[in-house]
């Protein structure tokens, strides 16, 4: 394989991943904001599921698709109930009673369980480089959400924080053990074979909490924000994360979860709600750079 060829396919996939994480950056305030004056987790839970399934199976009438031997199609059900299930259900029950900036923090332990994980499960080894800019890119993350609001533990979040966790834990798992099938299979195959698993999972849990939804009580604001929980933050972002992981390690597409504070704080100043310091500029540096040593031994490059 070409030099370029590789270096193109490895940039496409960190654009990819950069991208996502701007809409996860969005996601906190957005979907926070339906709950529960407009809708309850489980009805969103069940439209994003539901709605990113009709999203991918249109897509592949327009994308070329791969069958999908029986053995993987087993292994994708099993990885379905983590990267969809597990992931979406405890990440928005979490975020609906708890704070956005307590699920910020607790989402920085994501990279640290991968870490963990493909040390265990995948045998990769400890680099300094990589462990170094994991330490850098966790530290950023921490001070600029430390000093963008109270990270509070207690009993009025405790539940919710656990929760975060445990959606984090998910989706580390996810993401290291769905790594070999999507170097088998294109995305869009991958994704609507994992989110058809998911919409038959949630169905019999969540039909009635959706049919109870009063939709009459929408808005403009509610619709456009449950528009952009369904295509943008469940139907792009898990299709460029999971495109991002065809082309880079675990490790560096979990590590790019630590541009999401610093995107927010972005947004926040280009919206005047915030101002930019010499905290958030050094934070920002150190994000960066630790995302670039994590990924500085991740790939290997063949002629």
């Amino acid at each position: 394989m070409h030099l370029y060829t590789v270096l193109s396919k490895a940039l496409q996939g960190h654009i990819a991943l950069f991208a996502a994480q701007l809409i996860y950056a969005l996601n906190y305030s957005i979907a926070k904001g339906l709950m529960p004056g407009f809708i309850g987790p489980m009805s969103i839970v069940f439209f994003r599921i539901i709605g990113a399934t009709a999203l991918f199976w249109i897509l592949s009438v327009f994308v070329k698709t791969q069958k999908v031997e029986r053995k993987d199609l087993f292994k994708l059900a099993w990885l379905a109930l983590f990267g969809v299930i597990i992931n979406q259900i405890f990440f928005i029950y979490g975020l609906s009673i708890t704070t956005p900036i307590n699920s910020s923090i607790i989402m920085i332990s994501n990279p640290i369980i991968v870490f963990i994980c493909t040390l265990i499960i995948l045998k990769e080894k400890i680099t300094v480089l990589k462990t170094g800019g994991l330490i850098m890119a966790i530290t950023g993350a921490f001070l600029i959400l430390r000093y963008r609001g109270n990270f509070e533990v207690g009993s009025d979040t405790i539940a919710g924080d656990v929760m975060t966790l445990i959606n984090s834990a998910s989706w580390a798992f996810f993401i290291v053990m769905a790594k070999p099938i999507m170097m088998k299979y294109n995305t869009v195959t991958a994704m609507r074979w994992l989110f058809l698993f998911g919409s038959i999972y949630i169905i019999p849990i969540g039909i009635n909490f959706a049919m109870d939804t009063n939709f009459a009580a929408f808005n403009q604001h509610a619709w456009l924000a449950l528009s952009f929980v369904v295509i943008a933050t469940t139907f792009l972002a898990y299709l460029l994360n999971l495109y991002g992981l065809q082309e880079l390690s675990s490790n560096t597409v979990s590590a790019y979860i630590y541009l999401q504070p610093f995107l927010a704080s972005l947004f926040a100043i280009a919206l005047g709600e915030d101002h930019l310091t010499a905290t958030k500029i050094f934070s920002g540096a150190l994000i960066i750079c630790g995302l670039y040593l994590v990924n500085k031994k991740s790939n290997k490059i063949t002629t």
